[in-house]
């Protein structure tokens, strides 16, 4: 597979899948809040909003730290092995131990400093409506998006940096999950690939394939089996099974 690939991942579990969904939109508010134009920063923060919403489950910042803390006490069992690089273990861990300080010095809820902010919470709430944060509609938010520039990324990164820890231990935990699968490359006849588990346990299936000519898997997975089937739109406008061998890489990850 010499040709541009891309990398479709599918979580298996809905903690990974809140990850993968904070990374996403994480990545959506870093890019348009690096720009100037008044349209990306409206992107930039209804992007925030999304993540407000996502993080609102009051789990996830124990989740979190539970799982650094896991991963931690994992890396210190490899302190006695001689085969370790011990820099880059004590790296790695010093990373895992000041992502999750950071979660504890997040005081009360995440995102509570944007729920209480009546201002933002009103254009929130009329941004959820297709073409309610029209300046009609949103008369105060249509002049600070008319304002400097520079106010409003300074406003922006103030909204965002509080949420920061969140979005930095994630990111940690995601690259560990993604390095702790194998990939292996596997063919799917007539676009249909099927594998038993055998009760291998996966918190994500990665699966690369070239980006064309278009080949777009669809995943179906619970405890006993993995099912991929590999479609392309039709002339009808709808997914079709190909009618030809796939190669693609697969990687269970978990940690």
């Amino acid at each position: 597979m010499n040709a541009a690939l891309i990398t479709y991942e599918y979580p298996l579990i809905e903690r990974v899948r809140t990850l993968l969904r904070l990374e996403a939109l994480f990545a959506r508010v870093g890019l348009f809040l690096g720009r100037t134009d008044r349209h990306d920063h409206h992107i930039a923060l209804v992007s925030l909003f999304e993540i407000v919403d996502v993080v609102g489950r009051a789990e996830l910042k124990s989740e979190l730290l539970q799982e650094l803390e896991r991963q931690r006490q994992v890396l210190i069992s490899f302190k006695s092995n001689p085969d370790a690089d011990q820099r880059v273990l004590s790296g790695v861990v010093d990373g895992l131990e000041k992502a999750a300080a950071a979660i504890h010095g997040m005081s009360g809820k995440v995102g509570q400093h944007i729920r209480d902010n009546d201002w933002l919470m009103g254009i929130k709430q009329r941004a959820a409506i297709p073409g309610g944060a029209c300046e009609f509609d949103l008369p105060s938010y249509h002049r600070w998006l008319h304002g400097d520039d520079a106010v409003r990324i300074k406003a922006l990164q103030q909204w965002v940096d509080p949420m920061l820890p969140i979005r930095d231990g994630a990111l940690l935990v995601l690259a560990m999950l993604r390095e702790s699968g194998k990939p292996q490359r596997l063919q799917a006849p007539q676009g249909i690939f099927q594998q038993s588990l055998g009760g291998r346990v996966a918190q994500i299936v990665r699966i690369k394939v070239p980006i064309a000519p278009e080949c777009v898997p669809e995943v179906s997975a619970n405890r006993y089996a993995l099912n991929i089937r590999f479609t392309a739109q039709g002339d009808d406008g709808r997914p079709h099974t190909v009618d030809h061998n796939v190669a693609f890489d697969l990687t269970f990850c978990s940690l």
